[in-house]
């Protein structure tokens, strides 16, 4: 989480990972009740995870579909 945060500048975070985060957040509070807090902290991470690489795919073919080459090729 350090390495996340310490990577990411604070417009990417607020542009980028907020949404994803907060959309995260209102899933896992609805819809998950596995009366454990380590499973649905284990959900919610996985959830945040699939919407944010859902999302940076999304970009990543909008962008190239536009020809913009803003994003860095994948892997790096």
């Amino acid at each position: 989480m350090y390495a996340l945060v310490k990577s990411l500048t604070l417009r990417a975070m607020l542009m980028e990972q907020l949404p994803v985060f907060a959309a995260s957040w209102v899933i896992a509070e609805f819809f998950y009740k596995f009366k454990s807090f380590t499973l649905e902290c284990a959900a919610f991470l996985v959830t945040w995870f699939l919407l944010d690489a859902a999302v940076s795919t999304t970009r990543r073919l909008l962008s190239s579909a536009s020809g913009r080459a803003d994003d860095p090729p994948a892997g790096l």
